[in-house]
């Protein structure tokens, strides 16, 4: 007996495959590519998240849309009003919503997709020009998993990350991969357009002045992301991304492959791709600033097994100052006797210091400066 123990399976080595496909370089696109008919090991999640994916609804269930929102009305008079409603309520019950009639040209969302796809179909050895994992290195980062080496088990998807403001991390624009460059500074110029026109309606949805979110600095942070979801394999084994909160205010294009899910209640929702429209939602920073009356929702993004990528677009407006004399929390004019602040005030550094321990988490900052517990 002891000698068939000898020979038995090698204890599985997690850390080691980790490394190895890190150091290859070629993302969950390469292995996709290379013809394999199973997922690595590393990939797998437990069987506590997989049995939480979602089943496809039976044809006697309800199924459920996030809320549509057309921003046609912004500058009307008489239509305004109802717009902030519609947002308020949106934000308040559901924290993600989908626009029309934004006012970004449909060539323009065209173009972003395709110049993004194009960038992750380039060949190996082109995207690896730009593969770092180093979380200090910011301007232009190519790379699997923001959170490889801290998750129990990876995820399905690669993705290209461009900041774009404050100035210190921006990238140089001559750094942005030559195939998506010019689109990508086309998207954040139109996505910013669109994001101070939300932060105005959810300031006047607070019955704040409309300029409030803004002047708090949530269009001085920009963060350009361009993920990829290629084919795979074993969809039921794995996540395209794992559940998660925001941080801020995101702004997301996504082609008509979907996958995206948003947790409403105690159930998961599809964001079914509707073409021309933009997914926004907001993240815990705003929950806290606004003393619960916006919500930040956790959503999560399902692997497929559909030879087309899915490709999605954002960009994520967060503070820019990491200064820890800047502090934070619910606004003093949504308070009173009886609405105390629910959260207790916090520094950005504070805030990210959180982030690189927990990488993609849901609610853990949110818990932390929790007032009561």
């Amino acid at each position: 007996m002891a000698a068939a123990a000898d020979h038995a399976t090698p204890t599985y080595d997690r850390m080691k495959e980790v490394k190895e496909f890190d150091e290859s370089k070629i993302g969950v696109k390469g292995l996709a590519e290379s013809g394999i008919t199973s997922i690595p090991r590393m990939f797998i999640h437990s069987p506590e998240t997989l049995s939480d994916l979602k089943k496809p609804y039976s044809q006697t269930c309800t199924k459920k849309n996030i809320p549509l929102i057309d921003l046609s009305h912004f500058n009307s008079p008489t239509k305004r009003h109802q717009l902030v409603e519609q947002i308020r309520d949106a934000t308040s019950t559901w924290g993600f919503f989908q626009v029309i009639n934004h006012g970004i040209p449909k060539p323009v969302l065209d173009e972003t997709i395709n110049a993004i796809k194009a960038f992750h179909d380039q060949p190996h050895e082109v995207k690896s020009k730009f593969y770092n994992r180093d979380n200090d290195k910011q301007g232009v980062v190519y790379s699997s998993n923001y959170d490889l080496y801290r998750a129990k088990a990876a995820s399905w998807h690669d993705s290209l990350l461009v900041w774009m403001a404050p100035e210190a991390p921006r990238a140089k624009e001559e750094d942005i991969p030559e195939v998506c460059r010019k689109e990508i500074v086309a998207w954040e110029s139109h996505s910013t357009k669109v994001a101070e026109a939300l932060l105005e309606l959810l300031s006047e949805g607070l019955g704040v002045e409309a300029e409030r979110f803004k002047n708090l600095g949530f269009l001085e942070g920009k963060l350009v992301v361009g993920h990829c979801y290629p084919y795979c394999p074993q969809p039921d084994l794995t996540v395209g991304i794992t559940s998660h909160t925001d941080s801020g205010l995101t702004v997301l294009l996504q082609n008509q492959v979907g996958g995206l899910q948003v947790k409403h209640g105690d159930e998961w929702v599809d964001v079914e791709p509707i073409p021309g429209a933009l997914t926004v939602n907001i993240g815990d920073i705003i929950q806290i600033i606004s003393n619960d009356n916006y919500i930040s929702v956790e959503h999560r993004v399902l692997a497929k097994a559909s030879k087309e990528a899915r490709i999605s677009i954002l960009t994520f407006f967060n503070m820019g100052t990491t200064a820890d004399s800047n502090y934070f929390g619910p606004l003093p004019e949504l308070l009173s006797p009886d609405k105390p602040a629910l959260y207790r005030k916090f520094t950005m550094p504070e805030f990210y210091e959180n982030f690189i321990n927990n990488g993609l988490d849901s609610k853990s900052f949110v818990e932390k400066v929790k007032t009561v517990k």
